[in-house]
């Protein structure tokens, strides 16, 4: 079965199965950050759509933690580019339908929160085919060491 098959069936279990309430235990998060010693202070997020893990409200609360927060931002070329966010800040829709910031200030995030369609058994993400997040790693991991 290739993958846009997999991607197809997945996002129609999923889209059953859907619960507004599933989100990332933020307490779970700063428990694994502290355990390993990791000092970040720049979180990349992602604007959830498709039925996917919603991270708005982790950003939220890390912004009020002091947080730098950052969203996606497709650019030409298929490439992307992380720039900072508030959620007080206005935001547009691409031509994918998905909101992106109006910020003109890059940022290299610390950890980036990575929308997926899935993972297999040995925890290999399937995203939604079109590699954006793969570019972006590859062409900013000399920059930041820990994605």
């Amino acid at each position: 079965m290739n993958k846009s098959i997999i991607r197809s069936k997945i996002i129609k279990l999923r889209k059953k199965r859907y619960k507004k309430n599933l989100t990332i235990d933020i307490k779970k998060l700063f428990l694994f950050l502290k355990k390993n010693n990791y000092d970040f202070k720049n979180f990349g997020g992602y604007y959830p759509s498709n039925y996917e893990i919603d991270d708005l409200k982790i950003l939220y609360l890390l912004e009020k933690k002091k947080y730098d927060i950052s969203l996606p931002v497709i650019r030409k070329n298929n490439q992307m580019d992380f720039f900072k966010w508030s959620r007080k800040m206005p935001l547009v829709i691409n031509k994918y339908g998905i909101p992106e910031p109006l910020s003109k200030k890059i940022c290299y995030p610390d950890i980036l929160f990575i929308p997926l369609v899935g993972y297999d058994d040995k925890l290999n993400r399937l995203g939604y085919g079109g590699g954006f997040y793969d570019r972006y790693i590859s062409k900013n991991e000399k920059k930041k060491k820990d994605y």
